[in-house]
This record gives structure tokens, C-alpha cells and sequence, in this order.
């Protein structure tokens, strides 16, 4: 199955590892995420999101949300689901 772009970082948090993206497809608590720049990427399950600190279980296209991520990421990277 071909990764889905669904969106984009505007914002990386490094102190607790939190990423903040701008989305423009759907996103839900269990989805596999590739967060990737043309150098480097990061594969992971998406385990904790938020919308203005309330944590939700599913985002919509130009929801902005912050997610918890595995390692640091980089804004301008660009969100796929696989």
C-alpha cells in the first residue's frame, strides 16, 4: 500500500518530544505514521494526540494537532499515513 500524504510539521518540540503538525488528510489514535524529510525519516504508531492540549482519538483535514513522537523530527517534514 503506498503511503498518504496527510500532512506537514510546523513546529517541533524537543524538550518533551511533541510535534506539532498541520494536517490535510485524516489521522487517528493507531495509525502508522511516516514524519520524513529528503534526508532522514521516522516510522511509528501514533499512540497520543492533541488539539489545544485536549486529547482527541481522530483529526481531520486542517485540524492542527500535536502528537507524541519517537524521535526528533524537523519542521517542514512532510506526514504520511501507511
Amino acid at each position: 500500500m503506498a503511503d498518504t500524504k496527510i500532512g506537514k510539521v510546523s513546529h517541533y518540540f524537543n524538550k518533551i518530544g511533541v510535534a506539532a503538525l498541520t494536517l490535510t488528510g485524516n489521522l487517528a489514535i493507531g495509525d502508522s505514521v511516516k514524519i520524513a524529510s529528503k534526508e532522514a525519516s521516522v516510522v511509528q504508531i501514533v499512540s497520543s494526540m492533541q488539539i489545544k492540549l485536549e486529547p482527541v482519538e481522530k483529526a481531520k483535514k486542517g485540524d492542527d494537532v500535536a502528537i507524541k513522537v519517537d524521535q526528533p523530527v524537523k519542521e517542514g517534514w512532510v506526514v504520511f499515513r501507511q
